[in-house]
């Protein structure tokens, strides 16, 4: 029996040996990995399952030990590495607290947003995972009417579990992203109760009427005829073009929100909570853009464009945005947009064709709004593809040279450098992040310039699949080349 009453047996079943990813859009793993390097991340995962809570702080900082891991594993990372950064990151946790009492189908709902009861939570969800398939798990606790409103209840009870899945800069996301990706039941199932125990800061994100079982047939019928992403769908070879195709597109959202008066800069004048003041003020606004975008599923492979859609537009928004008169500037803020949208693939391939529509949209307006309240920093495409590199910044050929390399000699593959440069940063969102663009340069490098043209942003027709590139190396380059000798540095924090 460990340490919080779960059975050695159990932990076993929560955590096995990863499996393959789920999509063939999913991230693929890099070689490395190894017996050694399985146990002992099994072991990790254990280990903080049984002794830490999910938060590190009365402030709602989010345990970060599984990502790190995970990260470092899926790049083919050594199994000393994994330890030695477990080792590290545990000593800044808070250890598990019991649960003031069982969380059960009655108290389910009276419960949610209390940290105290995330044990409570975490039992109350092995059971459910043991007993249902991860898709099943999912469609009933996050995306089920019964589970986001209940008739008869008043609008501040309602479990709105949707909403709190977006919640904490997205965190719930991305720990149940990790745990499909990776086939870890045991991620799904902290992943859920950590979206239980989240503070809902606003209401009414998601209309009841998303959620009524009559849509669901209708939604069903159309989208397993004409998605890759069906439940139970053969895997899909190719990607079906995302330029303008008819209809809005994310980035005509964003360019009507750029030219939103609406939308004044301002500094929040709540020091306390400067989050719940600007989202309150602005939320509406936002809810009615995001309503614009165009969802057809008569287009065949209309799920798979729009995830691609939300992929550029969170790099977008973070790496051209972070482009200032001073300089690149990394928003720890904005880069979760871009860490969490490597988990869509995976969580998409997971769900039902209604569920896919209700979190490409409901991701939408999470970015739109985390975009908003970092001050909406412009978008600048023109001097960003004109002034970034696609060359990395430090030395990264060997000595003595070979008769292959000079001075000017590109490296090789810039991406390699960058991933094993991130693999040993102490900050553990540079190896998220990096691990992120270089999936996303995988699937999407290859776009040419015009590939958005048509769209109503701004200079987007100069966008190619450099992108990606680009703003990984001025990621590189803020938060520091670390193996190669530099001091690393923090994200911002510092509001646009």
């Amino acid at each position: 029996m460990s340490s919080n009453g779960t059975t050695h047996q159990k932990l076993d079943e929560l955590f096995p040996a990863p499996s393959l990813p789920p999509s063939q859009l999913s991230p693929q793993r890099l070689p490395g990995a190894n017996l050694d390097s399985v146990a002992t991340l099994q072991g990790v995962l254990k280990d903080n399952h049984q002794r830490h809570h999910i938060f590190c702080n009365d402030a709602k900082f989010h345990n970060h030990i599984p990502y790190r891991a995970l990260a470092i594993y899926a790049l083919g990372g050594t199994a000393a590495t994994i330890r030695e950064y477990y080792q590290r990151d545990r000593r800044r946790q808070r250890p598990a607290i019991p649960s003031p009492e069982p969380i059960t189908e009655e108290n389910f709902i009276s419960h949610l947003g209390d940290e105290k009861f995330y044990q409570g939570y975490v039992s109350f969800f092995s059971q459910q995972a043991s007993e249902k398939s991860v898709a099943s798990t999912l469609e009933e606790f996050i995306f089920s009417e019964k589970y986001n409103f209940r008739e008869g209840s008043d609008a501040d009870s309602q479990p709105e579990m949707l909403s709190h899945f977006f919640q904490g800069l997205v965190h719930p996301m991305i720990h149940i992203g990790y745990g499909v990706e990776f086939g870890l039941k045991g991620m799904l199932v902290e992943g859920l109760a950590l979206a239980a125990v989240e503070t809902l800061r606003v209401r009414g994100s998601f209309p009841a009427s998303l959620f009524a079982p009559s849509l669901t047939n209708v939604v069903e019928h159309t989208a397993n005829r004409l998605s890759s992403f069906a439940l139970g769908a053969p895997g899909t070879t190719s990607l079906p073009n995302v330029s303008k195709m008819g209809g809005v597109h994310a980035f005509d959202i964003v360019a009507r929100i750029l030219k939103d008066d609406t939308f004044e800069h301002r500094d929040p004048t709540d020091p306390l909570d400067p989050f719940s003041e600007i989202l309150a003020e602005y939320s509406p606004t936002i809810k009615g853009h995001a309503e614009q975008w165009s969802v057809d599923l008569n287009q065949t492979g209309e799920v798979e464009r729009k995830m691609e859609e939300l992929v550029w537009l969170s790099s977008l928004i973070y790496g051209v945005g972070g482009l200032t008169p001073n300089g690149f500037k990394s928003d720890f803020f904005l880069m979760h947009m871009v860490t969490s949208s490597l988990f869509l693939p995976s969580l998409i391939a997971s769900l039902s064709a209604r569920s896919q529509i209700l979190i490409l949209r409901g991701y939408l307006s999470t970015v739109l709004t985390w975009w908003v309240m970092r001050g909406r920093p412009a978008l600048n495409i023109k001097s960003f593809m004109t002034t970034t590199s696609v060359e990395p910044s430090v030395p990264t050929t060997p000595a003595p040279k070979t008769p292959l390399t000079t001075e000017t000699t590109p490296a090789p593959n810039p991406f390699l450098p960058i991933l094993r440069s991130a693999m040993l940063n102490p900050h553990a969102h540079v190896l998220k992040s990096q691990r992120s663009f270089a999936h996303f340069h995988t699937l999407y490098g290859r776009r040419a310039a015009g590939y958005f043209k048509g769209t109503e942003l701004e200079d987007a027709e100069l966008l190619d699949g450099s992108l990606f590139l680009r703003v990984s190396l001025l990621t590189a380059d803020y938060t520091a080349w670390v193996r190669e000798g530099k001091k690393a540095r923090p994200f911002s924090y510092h509001r646009f």
